[in-house]
């Protein structure tokens, strides 16, 4: 064999490993239902924001905030993040949440990345402000 030949089949294999790595790392979406089965694993939830149940008190601890997540199945669950309150959560119509269900029924979101905002609705097309743009361009 040629060393040539030799170098490609170590890259090939350095590339297979590398791949094989990172599909430890994939995770799909879940529903509430579900992230209550696979306890103590990181899955990841796409719910609302109950906005009534948020509790958020910098005074008492800066890096704490829980509240209630429903996702669109109806199912909610209670969730603690041990960060700061993201900036505009109550506008946002949906979240993606990255954790783990501890043994209490309570979703744990110990890295600040575990919070993700989906666009408030101002990002909306809204027919009526297109017109009166294109009005007061005229």
């Amino acid at each position: 064999m040629k060393k040539l030949h030799i170098v490609i089949l170590v890259v090939i294999g350095v590339v297979i490993a590398l791949l094989i790595s990172q599909m430890g790392n994939v995770s799909t979406y879940e529903t509430i239902a579900s992230a209550k089965e696979k306890q103590g694993k990181t899955v990841t939830v796409i719910a609302k924001l109950d906005k009534q149940s948020l509790n958020y008190n910098p005074a008492v601890n800066p890096n704490y905030l829980t509240f209630k997540a429903i996702d669109t199945l109806g199912a909610s669950m209670n969730v603690a993040y041990y960060f700061e309150k993201p900036q505009d959560i109550e506008k946002s119509e949906r979240i993606v949440l990255k954790g783990q269900m501890d043994e209490n029924g309570i979703f744990q979101i110990k890295d600040q990345r575990g919070i993700l905002l989906k666009c408030p609705s101002k990002y909306k097309d809204d027919p009526n402000a297109l017109q009166e743009e294109i009005s007061a361009s005229l």
